[in-house]
């Protein structure tokens, strides 16, 4: 059962289509490299294309009707795109939910230091990465501070071509004997991720010379004092705009493919849909799934019940049994990257089971690790409902596995949404070098899975 390379099945029309795809995509992810700037601009296409604001709409007291459109901020970290469809929504929605956290260094509350005339804020790293992947390269500084007076301020340096960029210092080769033996997950200490800002002292100052210019600097730009640290949340990520890779520009390479990818693939879908869907539509993007979908803004939380059932109000549908029907009767696409298959590592994939890059979105029936631990395990009905709808549709599609099955494995959300007792399957696009600072995934799969999630949405 060994699946076509998509690109081969594409004409002229087809190509052009998937290059203005992947055009938007690479812009979605240079605008987007925190969850919040993710959120932030999930939104402004949301209004652009017409969706109105959930909170707006309780309190005006408005309803509800087919074909309305309706967006949900969740701390400005989390969104909820929803298309009202023409059944009732007790009967259940088509739900596509990716995340749009990915891994990171994160700036600690009390981080600003000078040691030998040299400047560093501390970190702590957020989600599964390689620690030592994430030294001796351009680093940027994405974020919020947020003032006393409940003020916000922006903050984003490194991404202009006229800006400062930030770093982590490696050990000379010269001298790393000791360290060259270590265990890869020895050879960078979390405590050694120390990001290196500034070394030019400023005169007039006592101490801490280096210090105070940084502080100084920080002042000017963004009226920031020592201090707003306690209350600003702070990103460190790769410096630079996503890249087209390969002498063919068939690939993408870039920070936050995972779960971004998946993410820009659901919003094209809902951006995209053209005419009014029989049950009602769903997009979520969700925060925190790299450190298990904890907290307010991850899928843990009740925020995507909450909002529901203020939707199913406003349609004239509310009453606890009504909205545990409508989640219980939901269908969904658990949309997340997926290991793609790497012939330089080729011994830790089973290749009948796994995910190419070019070959289409792939499905996964089960994910977890080892003896299917921590697996959602999709039903056979439901994926036999997905391939009639996919091929239907002309989707090149695959399914796969992560990984040989002694070897590990991961998953996403999916798990949580079948709490439920919706039908829910793991979606995605394959991805090589997943969780470092630059991922890369393939044109083609970028562009068969909103072309997949479209389709999911209209079934």
């Amino acid at each position: 059962m060994e699946r076509k390379n998509a690109w081969e099945t594409y004409d002229e029309k087809q190509l052009s289509a998937l290059e203005a795809v992947c055009r938007r995509y690479r812009a979605f992810l240079d605008a987007g490299k925190t969850e919040r700037e993710c959120a932030a601009e999930t939104i402004r296409q949301a209004k652009a294309a017409g969706y109105r604001d959930l909170d707006a709409a309780i309190e005006a007291g408005e309803t509800l009707k087919a074909g309305d459109k309706v967006y949900c901020n969740v701390m400005g970290k989390s969104v909820l795109l929803f298309i009202i469809g023409r059944e009732k929504m007790e009967k259940g929605l088509n739900i596509i939910g990716a995340h749009i956290d990915s891994p990171r260094l994160d700036i600690k509350q009390n981080p600003l230091y000078e040691d030998n005339d040299i400047a560093y804020l501390d970190t702590h790293y957020y989600g599964g990465i390689k620690k030592y992947q994430w030294v001796t390269l351009p680093l940027a500084l994405h974020g919020v501070v947020v003032k006393k007076d409940g003020a916000v301020v922006n903050v984003a340096i490194g991404e202009k071509d006229d800006d400062p960029v930030l770093a982590v210092s490696d050990l000379l080769i010269h001298l790393a004997q000791d360290q060259m033996q270590k265990k890869a997950g020895d050879v960078i200490e979390g405590e050694a991720l120390n990001l290196i800002v500034g070394g030019k002292p400023v005169s007039g100052e006592e101490k801490d010379k280096v210090k105070a210019g940084v502080l100084a600097y920080l002042k000017e730009n963004y009226g920031m004092e020592e201090e707003d640290f306690l209350s600003a949340e702070l990103e460190v990520v790769p410096a630079g705009r996503c890249r087209e890779l390969g002498f063919d520009r068939s690939m993408i390479m870039g920070y936050g493919h995972d779960d971004r990818v998946c993410a820009f693939a659901q919003v094209e879908a809902m951006m995209s849909m053209d005419a009014i869907p029989e049950r009602t539509s769903c997009c979520v993007l969700a925060d925190k799934e790299e450190i298990g979908s904890v907290g307010a803004t991850g899928m843990r939380s009740h925020f995507f019940e909450n909002a529901l059932a203020e939707l199913m109000a406003l349609r004239g549908e509310e009453g606890e049994l009504k909205l545990r029907r409508a989640m219980k009767n939901s269908r969904m696409l658990s949309c997340d990257v997926s290991a793609g298959f790497d012939p330089n590592f080729a011994s830790v994939f089973e290749a009948k089971n796994a995910a190419f890059l070019g070959r289409g979105v792939c499905f996964n029936k089960f994910t977890g690790s080892r003896g299917k631990s921590g697996s959602n395990d999709a039903n056979a009905e439901f994926l036999g409902r997905l391939r009639r709808t996919m091929d239907d549709a002309g989707v090149n599609f695959q399914t796969a596995e992560l990984g040989k099955v002694d070897v590990g494995g991961g998953g996403t959300i999916a798990y949580i949404c079948a709490l439920y007792g919706m039908e829910v399957i793991d979606s995605g696009v394959p991805v090589l070098s997943m969780h470092a600072p630059w991922e890369i995934v393939n044109k083609a799969d970028i562009y068969e899975a909103a072309k997949a999630y479209k389709a999911f949405l209209m079934d």
